[in-house]
């Protein structure tokens, strides 16, 4: 009896020690990674630090729970994609010279209002994203790693994980700290059409396309030469377009396609779910226990409810609600595969999309409040990314997924509420000229999307895109990191590629080996890279604190 009581005691997860630790480390981290997005153009995942901060916490406090970490983590990281969502749009507007009779109020209804769409829509996704797919969640999986090697430093993958943690942190503060190395490997810059050209000088990167998968690495690289080498310099090269006009059709092809890709894998996976209902016996009792169960009458209502608050409080009218609403649920399933598939959420590209549409379609609404719809879906895409991958690490770990929502949702509230008032707090204290690429804060992603507000720079580009990747992912081709290759810089598809390549190698290596000597091979390299993650992640996070702590006291 008392055997069960202490089994019982160790299963549970949820308690008020976890959930006040992860507000207080949700705030820490939320005004961290908002100084950090703003002023360094980056936002590393903070999952790894949060994850060793939360165990050795809760070992001073006396519990060696890894269930009860695993919850304080989720609640610590949830709030950083929420600052990510914000520092990545709401700056456009005073980029662009407008804005300055924005509200805190209004940055924060925005904020809830993408914060609860993400939350509903994890809830509802992650049966199928973690569940059935399981897609490999990189961060996610690096998350439950370090978790379970640093509340067992005697686990026989330790040694590993930390050995990579501790190259990889070493590696980045001699990169970004004492300049020793560059950002770029091999740059080249006098390529036409391709100013990215080289290899991104980054463990993390490689790590990332290491644990990703082959496939999917190079589909990701497949695109990175169909939009560099054949778009942006072959057609110029041959006279077909200039260079402005190939970039431009660079970028709105790799949107077409991730959208598409999107659509098409929707449409795929209700056709292969409808099939599984009409013949899948009901789940056992454990596989029960890993999922989250929400009834669809409950996702309808919240959702409903969030189209007409955001409707009312910032303006938009009602069907414009209901779009958003909607495309952010889209922008959502897109951000969960994509997280899942590669590790990278382009949160504010997805913002800037559905920006777009609703300016088309509702001239009427104000600037001010067009750009919170960016807001709103960047947020619920950061959102939806941080938290599949915290239910990714959940399952690896046999949390109960449940107890970790709900840890989310807490740590998720108090950063919307953090990074709106700290964001209309930098705007009064430094003004709008601190916000742009001369400013104190470069604000990359917010300068991209005041570039984009006025429309997809090359509409045929954008509908060949669409078109195809619908067809290919309808077809079944593992299609969906081919529009991420074509559309960020050069260098960081081709970091990831040679994590692929690292992959491939060593299978071949082993490929000869006994069963059980493979599989405790793979879990050693597993452990390594995940280390690698979480080890520059650390640095990165580390760095972001330092420099808010120096701008406080200053």
């Amino acid at each position: 009896m008392a055997e069960a009581t202490v089994r019982q005691r160790q299963k549970r997860a949820l308690t008020a020690r976890s959930i006040v630790l992860g507000a207080v480390g949700s705030a820490i981290l939320t005004a961290s990674s908002l100084f950090i997005a703003l002023r360094m153009g980056m936002l590393p995942w903070p999952i790894a630090f949060a994850a060793i901060v939360s165990v050795l916490f809760l070992r001073v406090l006396g519990s060696h729970n890894l269930h009860e970490a695993n919850v304080t983590h989720a609640a610590m990281s949830a709030g950083s994609m929420v600052a990510g969502g914000v520092a990545f749009t709401v700056p456009a507007l005073w980029i662009l010279g407008l804005g300055e009779d924005l509200s805190v109020s209004q940055v924060l209804f925005a904020t809830l209002g993408g914060t609860v769409l993400g939350l509903i829509a994890c809830a509802a996704l992650q049966p199928y994203f973690i569940r059935e797919k399981r897609l490999a969640f990189p961060i996610g999986t690096s998350a439950a790693d370090t978790i379970r090697a640093v509340g067992d430093t005697a686990a026989a993958d330790a040694p590993a994980l930390f050995g990579g943690m501790g190259f990889a942190a070493a590696y980045a503060a001699l990169r970004d700290v004492a300049g020793l190395f560059p950002q770029i490997l091999f740059a080249i810059t006098a390529i036409p059409g391709i100013a990215s050209f080289g290899i991104y000088n980054s463990p993390m990167t490689i790590a990332m396309g290491f644990m990703v998968g082959v496939v999917p690495a190079l589909v990701w690289f497949l695109g990175a030469l169909i939009g560099h080498f054949g778009i942006a310099f072959g057609l110029p090269a041959l006279g077909l377009v200039g260079l402005s006009e190939a970039a431009d059709m660079r970028v709105s092809l790799g949107l077409g396609l991730m959208l598409g890709c999107g659509a098409g894998m929707i449409v795929a996976s209700m056709r292969a779910a409808h099939a599984r209902e009409r013949k899948a016996n009901r789940p056992a009792e454990d596989e029960r226990s890993r999922r989250i169960s929400c009834p669809r009458a409950v996702i309808g209502i919240v959702s409903a409810a969030v189209a007409c608050f955001l409707s009312l409080a910032l303006g938009w009218g009602l069907l414009a609600g209901v779009l958003v609403t909607l495309c952010a649920w889209f922008c959502v399933y897109l951000a969960a595969w994509l997280v899942g598939s590669t590790g990278i959420d382009p949160m504010e590209i997805f913002g800037i999309l559905v920006l777009i549409l609703v300016r088309v379609l509702f001239r009427q609404i104000s600037t001010t409040s067009l750009f919170l719809v960016a807001t709103v879906v960047a947020v619920a895409c950061g959102v939806g990314g941080d938290v599949m991958n915290d239910l990714k690490a959940g399952d690896s770990l046999e949390t109960d997924p449940r107890d970790q929502f709900w840890g989310m949702v807490v740590g998720s509230v108090v950063g919307a509420v953090v990074a709106s008032f700290l964001i209309i707090g930098m705007h009064e204290v430094y003004g709008s000229q601190a916000f742009g690429p001369n400013g104190l804060f470069v604000s990359v992603q917010a300068t991209n999307v005041a570039a984009m507000a006025g429309g997809i720079p090359h509409i045929p580009a954008f509908v060949v895109g669409l078109v195809a990747g619908c067809a290919m992912a309808l077809a079944g081709l593992p299609v969906m990191t081919l529009g991420l290759g074509v559309y960020l810089p050069f260098y960081l598809s081709s970091g990831a590629v040679l994590g692929a390549a690292v992959s491939l190698f060593l299978k071949r290596r082993h490929k000869a080996d006994a069963a059980a000597a493979v599989a405790a091979k793979e879990a050693r390299t597993q452990a390594v890279a995940s280390g690698i993650l979480g080890g520059e992640s650390l640095v990165g996070v580390l760095i972001a604190l330092v420099a808010l702590a120096m701008t406080l006291a200053a």
